[in-house]
């Protein structure tokens, strides 16, 4: 069982406190599981393998665009989250599911592949990348910092996967996502060739994840 958090816009620090915040009271076992959905303002994060190369524009060209940049404790490289992208981030409880860190990873990106069905999307997975894939474009970015419990034994997880669903695609311009040069990302507005509601994105995202995680 987990709880839906729908916070609208937030700043990337702002999510980040939350998170820290809710991981710990989910270990005193204050709070049940949360999954947050939201959307943040133009961010370029540097998980914990990300290469400064992989940054390309300055920090006052990244300034002058209205992009802030983060250096943040998940894993995975450099990342953009903007308005238009839906944004989620599951603190769940691992120690009652196996603690196993693959399975969860794999479990995210199922989620999604189940969400875009509804849009009659054929979403996939692609050999030695993590993420949710179209054909060779990426749709959806994952990076997860897996807490461990103090009180409870076990993994507490914590940022997650970041879904292009309206999103200003030239915003990752700015960067190499994921470290990834032969391959390009892609939204549902794109394939779509339309906007599309962010409350039935949520919708969909809530019941992909009702089926892979219960």
């Amino acid at each position: 069982m987990f709880i839906v958090q729908k916070l609208g816009l937030v700043s990337y620090q702002e999510a980040w406190d939350l998170q820290k915040k809710w991981v710990q009271r989910i270990d005193q076992e204050h709070l049940p599981d949360q999954l947050l959905l939201l959307e943040h303002p133009h961010t370029v994060t540097l998980g914990r393998g990300a290469h400064q190369q992989n940054l390309l524009l300055s920090p006052h060209q990244y300034q002058a665009q209205g992009i802030e940049v983060v250096e943040i404790d998940r894993g995975g490289d450099v990342t953009y989250h903007g308005p238009g992208q839906l944004v989620g981030y599951p603190l769940f409880y691992l120690g009652e599911k196996g603690n196993d860190a693959r399975k969860y990873l794999r479990d995210l990106e199922e989620a999604m592949i189940q969400a875009l069905k509804h849009w009659g999307i054929e979403a996939g997975r692609k050999e030695a990348y993590t993420g949710v894939w179209v054909e060779d474009r990426k749709i959806a970015a994952i990076g997860v910092k897996f807490n461990r419990g103090r009180k409870r034994r076990g993994y507490i997880t914590s940022h997650g996967f970041a879904l292009n669903v309206n999103t200003d695609l030239r915003y990752f311009q700015t960067i190499i996502p994921c470290g990834i040069t032969e391959y390009g990302v892609t939204s549902l507005e794109q394939i779509l060739g339309r906007k599309v509601d962010m409350d039935e994105v949520m919708e969909q995202i809530v019941k992909g994840f009702e089926k892979v995680f219960g």
